[in-house]
Parts: structure tokens; C-alpha cells; sequence
């Protein structure tokens, strides 16, 4: 009880200073530096020096920043333009109809972004005028919106991935190949869901008043290939083996300079504001990354982890029971932090408990981010709300119920890879064979 005591000490301890403003790394340093000190005898200063520096150079987190760059820069292009002029003659006629193009989109730009806030601002610059001056139902509109913009977190290179590998050491190549199928199994979710309500609904639904002949679709598919042939070059390149994840963050860089040339957005200052929004951000995610790191270390030599897990095991949890709680938790937790928060925050304490209860750290990887991607869609924090807000001018609370669908779709894909875990670790498992 006494280990529980301690947690709650700390945690109440973060939580207050995140509620005065500190920024998040400067909070989890301070919040491990009080732990050591108060429940261990290890010199804080030199661990806190040789910590902060080992994780602020790692050979893996040298792909976020060029991740972040290569999603910088197609935010700022016409990717999304050409997405969605390349999509729409394909699923005018399908029942939910141009409301797949939100989907569809959302998958693709994820792909090529990591990042669920960009995907969500880029394809609702496009779509969301686009929709409503055909009429389809503003909460339709909004909800897939949501919804589908949380694949940024999942559909590899993601952002939360490589951050959940370096905070736990696992690998970033294999946690992106994990993702693939979980975030397929995303998008056909969203898409039956909304066929469905579009074969249940059609009043709602416009009819599409421009006809496509199978060669025009063809032709306006061209638009798709330069974004498929970068998807292939920087995922194909790692699954194949011959690249690793930061090498195919640079190719993502270049590649995604030569389709801005291409489609005419390439500019000195275009440019410069891409690397200066992705320097901002890499330095705002390495900072806390480090302080993670140090609290990480901080409760190893304090014990508090692992005298909470065997606590933990002491209530004999099913691993169902387990992951059920923990659901909970990080739902609760994702409604107040941002994603990425939400991870380095609870690896340190969180993951002797999932090794002890023998669940697979890569399986839970993936089952974390889909969890994250709920909050992401929740109030009051709820990121992915607050950008669609800022495109709609709609309350956030309607923009909250539009997103609630989509939100019980990735508590029902939770369901799903719990009782399948094979979704996620086949292809890991296929290319470790290779």
C-alpha cells in the first residue's frame, strides 16, 4: 500500500505542476528529481546529466524530426486537393458517398504525415467546404472528420510510435509494421459504418448530379500516384529491409520535396515555415521525451514500479481485466493530456505491469496508440476537436457528439485486437522470419 501511497504523492505532484503551467519536460525532470530524493540514495545529478544527454541523441529519434519536416512540408502543399479531386469520381455512387473521401483521405495523408492533428487540419481544409456546399449533413461531415484523423497516430510513420519506442526501447521498424493492419482494420470500420448509415439514410445523403465514365476515374486517378509512389518509398523501403525508419524519414524529406515541386507549392518561404513549425515541434517532443527518460530511470531507483506491479499481481488480474482497467484509465487520463503526453508519462510506472502480466510489449504499443486516439477525440483535451473547431466554428460539445460514433468504433477496435492479437503481431512476426 505503501508503493501506491507514493504513486499518488508523485502524480499529484505532476499534475500540479502541469496545472501551473510548467512545461511537461520540466515537469516530469522535477517530478523525478523529487522522487529520488525523497526515496533514494543515487546522486540525482549526474544520473539527471547522463540521462537528459543519452536520450537527446539516439540514432532512432533522429526519424521524428524528419518525419515531422516531411509532414510540415505536405501540410503546405496540394496534397490535399489532389486527394480528394482523384478520390471523389470513385465514390460519388457508394452508399455514404463522398463522406469516404474524409476516410480515404484521412488514411492516405496519415501515411505520409504521423501526425493526427495534421491530417485532420489538411483533408478538413479540403473537404469540409467542399461537403457542405453539396449539402451532406454537417455532423456526418464533422464526425469523419474526427474520426478519421486519428489514423494519423496509427497508419505508420507515426509520430506517438516512435516516441512509445524510444520511451521503451522497442522497435521502431517492427512497431510500424504492427500498425499497418490495425489501422486498415480503422479505416474498413469507418467505411462499412458509414455505407451503412448511408443505405439506412439515403435522404440525408445528395445526390451526386456529375456522372464518371471508368476512363475519366482512371485519369483523375493519376492525381494519387505521386502520393502512392511516396507511401511505397518510405514504408516499402523499411518492410523490405532496406532502410531503417530514420534512413526512410529522409527519403519521406525528399520525396516530399520533389511532389511539392511537382505540384507547384515549392517556395523559399514555404519552405522555411515548413522546418521552422518542425523544429518547433522536434524540439517540444525531444524535450519531453528527455524529462520521460529521467523519470523513467528516477522510479527504477526508487522501486516504486516494481513494487507496484507485484502489488498489482497480488489481485491475480486476467490480462483481460487488466487492459480493461488500464483502457479506462488512459481514457480518463486522455481527456485532460495531449497523446503523446499520455505515453511518457505512464510508460515508466505502466509497463512492469504489462511484462508481468505477460502481455507483449509491441501488441501493447499499437493497443496504446488506438486508446490515445480516443482521447483524441474526447473533451475538454481533445486536440483533433479543438482543430476541426477552428474549421467549422461549430460549439465543441456538437463537434464531441458528431465524433461519439467513431469513438465507440475504436473502443470496439480495441475489442478486436484483444481477442485477435495476431492483427498485430503477424506482420511483425513475417518480417522478423524474412
Amino acid at each position: 500500500m505503501s508503493e501506491i501511497v507514493l504513486t499518488a504523492g508523485l502524480l499529484i505532484t505532476l499534475f500540479f505542476l502541469l496545472g501551473l503551467g510548467v512545461w511537461v519536460g520540466f515537469a516530469l525532470t522535477l517530478t523525478g528529481a523529487l522522487g529520488m530524493l525523497l526515496f533514494s540514495n543515487a546522486p540525482i545529478g549526474p544520473i539527471m546529466a547522463t540521462t537528459l544527454w543519452g536520450h537527446s541523441h539516439s540514432w532512432a529519434l533522429a526519424a521524428l524530426p524528419l518525419f515531422i519536416l516531411m509532414g510540415e512540408i505536405l501540410l503546405r502543399s496540394r496534397l490535399s486537393e489532389h486527394m480528394f479531386k482523384g478520390l471523389a469520381p470513385w465514390l460519388g455512387r457508394v452508399p455514404g458517398k463522398l463522406l469516404h473521401v474524409n476516410i480515404l483521405g484521412c488514411a492516405i495523408f496519415a501515411a505520409v504525415s504521423g501526425s493526427s492533428a495534421a491530417t485532420a487540419a489538411t483533408i478538413g481544409k479540403m473537404s469540409v467546404p467542399e461537403l457542405q456546399s453539396r449539402n451532406y449533413p454537417m455532423g456526418l461531415i464533422i464526425g469523419t472528420l474526427a474520426g478519421s484523423a486519428t489514423l494519423g497516430l496509427l497508419i505508420p510513420p507515426s509520430i506517438i510510435l516512435i516516441v512509445y519506442g524510444v520511451a521503451t526501447e522497442q522497435s521502431i521498424a517492427r512497431l510500424f509494421i504492427a500498425g499497418v493492419l490495425p489501422g486498415l482494420l480503422l479505416v474498413s470500420m469507418f467505411a462499412i459504418f458509414i455505407g451503412i448509415y448511408g443505405l439506412l439514410r439515403p435522404d440525408l445523403f445528395p445526390e451526386e448530379k456529375q456522372s464518371f465514365t471508368f476512363l475519366e476515374k482512371l485519369k483523375g486517378s493519376k492525381r494519387l500516384i505521386p502520393i502512392l509512389l511516396l507511401i511505397m518509398g518510405v514504408i516499402g523501403s523499411i518492410y523490405i529491409g532496406i532502410a531503417s525508419p530514420t534512413d526512410a524519414a529522409a527519403v519521406g524529406v525528399i520525396l516530399s520535396l520533389v511532389l511539392a515541386w511537382f505540384n507547384g507549392a515549392l517556395s523559399k518561404s514555404m519552405f522555411i515555415d515548413a522546418l521552422m513549425g518542425a523544429t518547433k515541434t522536434s524540439c517540444m517532443i525531444a524535450f519531453i521525451l528527455a524529462g520521460a527518460g529521467f523519470l523513467t530511470v528516477s522510479m527504477g531507483f526508487t522501486g516504486i514500479p516494481r513494487n507496484l506491479a507485484a502489488w498489482i499481481d497480488t489481485f491475480q488480474l486476467s490480462q483481460f481485466a487488466l487492459l480493461a482497467a488500464l483502457t479506462v484509465f488512459f481514457i480518463i487520463l486522455g481527456c485532460f493530456l495531449d497523446g503523446i503526453s499520455v505515453v511518457v508519462l505512464t510508460t515508466a510506472i505502466i509497463m512492469p505491469m504489462i511484462e508481468a502480466a505477460g502481455i507483449d510489449p509491441l501488441w501493447f504499443g499499437i493497443y496504446l496508440v488506438i486508446v490515445v486516439e480516443m482521447s483524441q477525440i474526447t473533451p475538454p483535451v481533445g486536440f483533433n476537436l479543438f482543430v476541426i473547431q477552428g474549421l467549422v466554428k461549430e460549439n465543441i460539445l456538437q463537434i464531441a457528439a458528431a465524433a461519439f460514433p467513431f469513438f465507440l468504433l475504436l473502443l470496439l477496435a480495441v475489442g478486436v485486437i484483444t481477442v485477435f492479437p495476431e492483427i498485430v503481431t503477424v506482420l511483425p512476426s513475417l518480417m522478423d522470419a524474412r
